[in-house]
Parts: structure tokens; sequence; C-alpha cells
């Protein structure tokens, strides 16, 4: 077990649609398969996406601490002026997908698409986030969750990246997702995650920027997913300097708050005895 999971919500007997912007087809297979590594009769495979920009300095030492229950690394690379594509495509189980879109949140999307296996793992390619946790986002996914959450805010995680400022912000949009969706998340603006791939279709929000993460919680608390949250550690960017502007983000962040509160995602209905188009 894992017992420093705080789980934010529990899952109800719940019908309804996926939100027609995102369309999928599930098949009985893919259900069954997935059913298999929830319950766990079988180990589930993982895929970790990290989207890149111009990160060849740090990338090798990212890919260096991935462990081995990790079964394929999508890097999804957009338009690197550097050596991050040669660099990634130097190392095992690595597959580099091209996003000509610019943007975090086009750039996930597309690796999410990309992905193959049970589990999906976003994080950063800046060596902020330790690879070595994913274990942990695992665990608490085979545990019961639908969803997995990083935050630096639970007992037991941590951030050397934090700013006054942007701990401040941080707090202020978490406190009002929290009021505005029913949530009870204590690190909004954090995107280390992980959640079954059969889930993608209910929280990708389809979006530009660093927004995603934000729309990611507030879709998976609109479709009555469970999530846990587990404790996380974040260090300092190791080279180079962040793409994150704390008064632009900021207020696109906020934007999409806003937005979320008319766009609702939700579960849809499971048939696992024949195949549905939804």
């Amino acid at each position: 077990m894992f017992p420093q999971l705080s789980t934010q919500s529990s899952v109800p007997d719940h019908d309804g649609d996926v939100d027609p912007h995102h369309s999928t087809t599930v098949t009985s297979d893919r259900n069954s398969s997935s059913n298999d590594a929830r319950s766990g009769s079988r180990l589930p495979t993982v895929s970790l996406v990290i989207p890149t920009l111009n990160e060849a300095l740090n990338l090798p030492l990212v890919l260096a601490a991935v462990p081995e229950c990790v079964t394929e690394i999508i890097v999804v690379d957009g338009r690197s002026t550097d050596a991050t594509i040669a660099v990634a495509l130097s190392w095992p189980r690595v597959r580099v997908e091209r996003e000509p879109r610019a943007g975090k949140g086009f750039a996930l999307s597309a690796g999410f698409a990309a992905a193959s296996c049970d589990i999906v793992v976003m994080m950063d390619a800046d060596g902020s986030m330790d690879p070595a946790e994913i274990p942990s986002f695992v665990r608490a996914l085979v545990a019961g969750a639908d969803v997995a959450k990083g935050s630096r805010r639970m007992h037991g995680g941590d951030s050397s990246d934090l700013t006054p400022l942007r701990s401040f912000g941080n707090a202020a949009l978490t406190t009002t997702v929290n009021l505005l969706f029913g949530s009870r998340y204590t690190d909004l603006c954090y995107g280390y995650m992980a959640f079954w791939r059969d889930v993608v279709p209910m929280i990708d929000p389809g979006c530009p920027g660093f927004e995603v993460e934000t729309l990611i919680n507030i879709r998976a608390q609109q479709a009555q997913l469970e999530v846990a949250e587990v404790p996380s550690q974040e260090s300092n960017r190791l080279n180079g300097t962040s793409n994150l502007s704390v008064w632009r983000d900021g207020c696109r962040i906020g934007r999409a708050i806003l937005k979320g509160r008319t766009t609702r995602a939700h579960r849809p209905a499971t048939n696992s005895s024949a195949s549905m188009a939804v």
C-alpha cells in the first residue's frame, strides 16, 4: 500500500458522455487489458511523456535516472534548435514525436496520443522532477486511483525552486480551484502526474500552454475521477532558463479556470462486452 497518499475524491457509479471535443473508440480488448493491469493481475506497462524545447543538456541526465518500470519514453519536441532530438534518439526505450505547434499543452497532447501503455506519466525535461519517484505514482494508480498527482505541499513533498511570488500565486490558484470545483488539491500548478491511459480522453484539454496542468486537474475533478496526491520533491532546473513567465502564465491559468467552469468533462459509461464508439 501507499501510506502517504491523500485521496481527493472517490468514484461513484456514474454514467455520462465523453466531452464532445474529445472522441475515442473503446474496444473490449483494450478494456480487458486495462482492467487486468488495474486489478493487479499483471504489472502495468508505463509510458513516460516528456515535452522538450532545447533541453539537450538536461535530457541525458533525466533519461539516465528513468527507472526500469518505464516501458517506453516518448520525447515530444517542440522545434528545438539544439541537439535535443539527437540526444533523445541515442537512448534506448526512447521514441521522438515532433510537435510543430508551439506550447507545452500541445506537446503533452501529442505524447498522450502516441502513448501505448496502460499508464501515462507526464514529466518535465529540465531535471526539476525526479524520475525515481515514478514507482510511487504507479503504486498510487494500482492501489485504485485514476489519476496520481504530485504535490510539493503535502507531507514528504518539498521544492527548492518555488520563489515567494510563485508560491503565493500557486496557493491562490489552488484555493480558487478548490472553492469553485469542490476539489481538495494541495498543489495545483505542478505538472508531475500519472494516470491510466483510458482516462486521457476525459482529462486532456487540448490547450496550448502551461495552463494544461490546471485544466487536467479541473477535468479530473469534473469527471469524478479518483485523484490521489503523491508527495514529490522538486529541484531547481539543472541547466538553462525556464520558459515559464509568472505573470503571463498566471493570467493564462486564471482564464483557464474560468473557462473550466463552462466546459464540463464526464466519466463515460463502461461496456466491456462489446466495442463501443463514443
